[in-house]
């Protein structure tokens, strides 16, 4: 008896109800797919133990949640934007007038301020 023995027909049998959840979790069809197979592909190599003692579409369900959980907590690069915002860094007088002094001091010559 292999150890995958029944996980087709469950994934075959559930898929859709399974995508749902997914789906609900992401609100992207596509996302929704993308967890629903990471989550399959972990779930596999546990097959066995599930199918023989436990409820295995609780299981699943229960690592869908943990799984988009754990990608909503991933730093996400910037995602571009054809929008610019308003509001650009604001400057205060300290700011300014650092920067004015650093570029005054620029202009001198070394040694000269002694």
């Amino acid at each position: 008896m292999d150890r995958h023995d029944g996980f087709r027909e469950f994934v075959l049998a559930r898929q859709q109800a399974l995508m749902r959840t997914a789906y609900l979790l992401t609100g992207d069809a596509h996302q929704a797919e993308d967890l629903l197979q990471s989550v399959l592909s972990k779930v596999v190599r546990h097959w066995g133990r599930l199918a023989r003692d436990g409820n295995p579409e609780a299981y699943i369900r229960k690592s869908l949640v943990n799984q988009y959980t754990s990608w909503r907590r991933r730093p996400r690069p910037e995602q571009p934007s054809a929008e610019l915002t308003d509001h650009g860094a604001s400057h205060d007088d300290a700011t300014l007038d650092r920067i004015v002094l650093r570029q005054a001091l620029a202009k001198l010559a070394p040694g000269s301020a002694r």
